[in-house]
Parts: structure tokens; C-alpha cells; sequence
């Protein structure tokens, strides 16, 4: 599967940003989906997922309640809502995918390109 990362730009402390990963190549809606993020000098780490079928979602501790991660098996796009982002959110955001949700938060089989987020305080 292909992943298309988009929607990353500068965004204000406090603001709202919406990023998009648009899927293609097989059944979307028989891939768990994730996003991670990478700041400058630090390990890639684990933002948020949600199963194949949107029932589950998961989130690290420090977006939970700001972050939403929603998807559209139709539009075959994964989306993550950022409600008042903090200057530390500021990175590198990746989707990525795998058949399970287990190993896309541990080590997914399919990753994005990327796009950078940057939020001023």
C-alpha cells in the first residue's frame, strides 16, 4: 500500500491543523492505520491509531484529548485533527499502516513520506 501525507504547515499555538494520508494500492479498509511523529534530535515516536474498521482508536498520553484520529474507507484517507497543538508537537508526521493494529503500533509494514508540522507559540 501507498501513503500520501499531506496538510502540514505552520499553525499557531492554540489553533487547530488537519492532516491527511490518502491510501492506495490495496484494500484500505483492510488496514489498521497510524501516525507517528519525529522532532529534530529525537526517536520517531508513536502519535495515534485507529483499527480497520474506525471502532478503535489509540493515543500516546501527550495528545491525548487535543488529537483526533478519524478515517474514511470510501476516500481511503486516514485523518489526524490536531486541536490546540503545543510548540513541542512541532515534527516530522508520518501515517503508516498494517493489517493489525498491534504491529502498526510497533512496527508497521507501510509508511508515508512525511509532512512537517510546525507550531509558533
Amino acid at each position: 500500500v501507498q501513503l500520501q501525507a499531506s496538510g502540514g504547515g505552520l499553525v499557531q499555538a492554540g489553533g487547530s491543523l488537519r492532516l491527511s494520508c490518502a491510501a492506495s494500492g490495496r484494500t484500505f479498509s483492510g488496514y489498521s492505520m497510524a501516525w507517528f511523529r519525529q522532532a529534530p534530535g529525537k526517536e520517531r515516536e508513536f502519535v495515534a491509531a485507529i483499527s480497520w474498521s474506525g471502532s478503535s482508536t489509540y493515543y500516546a498520553d501527550s495528545v491525548k484529548g487535543r488529537f483526533t484520529i478519524a478515517r474514511d474507507n470510501a476516500k481511503n484517507t486516514v485523518y489526524l485533527q490536531m486541536n490546540s497543538p503545543k510548540p513541542e508537537d512541532t515534527a516530522v508526521y508520518y501515517c503508516a499502516a498494517d493489517q493489525r493494529l498491534s504491529t502498526v503500533i510497533s512496527g508497521a509494514h507501510y509508511w508515508g513520506q512525511g509532512t512537517q508540522v510546525t507550531v509558533s507559540s
